[in-house]
């Protein structure tokens, strides 16, 4: 299947409040398994371009999704990535019974969704970064 050039915001939207809810509610239920919604989502998506939070989400746009401000499906792709080892490394720890690391890697995921559902998105910023210096490089080695 083909990866889109662009995602709906209202998707994208959808897919940080899940993380962020999921966290919230294992914080607060104690049951880490929770995690494992966004986490398995956010796999598909990096994997296999099939993230069924965002698909789910699609059928109940309002209107035509090219209408919503579009978000660069390669960026996405890079914060699922960036989201999903911050899940699996919290699901592992609840899972080890490493509880301080569980809460450091689930934290860091939720502080980033608030950051992002508020508009500013970390792994939009880190991306471009990454392209800078890769870019730099490039130069670097054409001289």
């Amino acid at each position: 299947m083909s990866q889109p050039h662009a995602i709906p915001r209202p998707l994208v939207r959808l897919n940080q409040w899940t993380i962020l809810l999921s966290v919230i509610l294992t914080w607060v239920t104690g049951v880490f398994w929770i995690l494992a919604i966004p986490l398995v989502a956010n796999l598909l998506g990096v994997l296999c371009n099939f993230n069924p939070i965002i698909r789910v989400g699609k059928l109940f746009l309002k209107k035509a999704p090219s209408t919503y401000i579009p978000e660069d499906a390669q960026q996405q792709k890079f914060n699922s990535s960036i989201a999903s080892f911050c899940l699996a490394g919290g699901f592992l720890g609840y899972l080890l019974k490493w509880q301080v690391v569980g809460y450091v890697f689930t934290g860091m995921v939720a502080v980033a969704s608030s950051i992002a559902i508020a508009g500013f998105c970390i792994g939009c910023f880190l991306h471009f970064q990454l392209k800078q210096w890769q870019y730099r490089r490039s130069l670097k080695k054409a001289l």
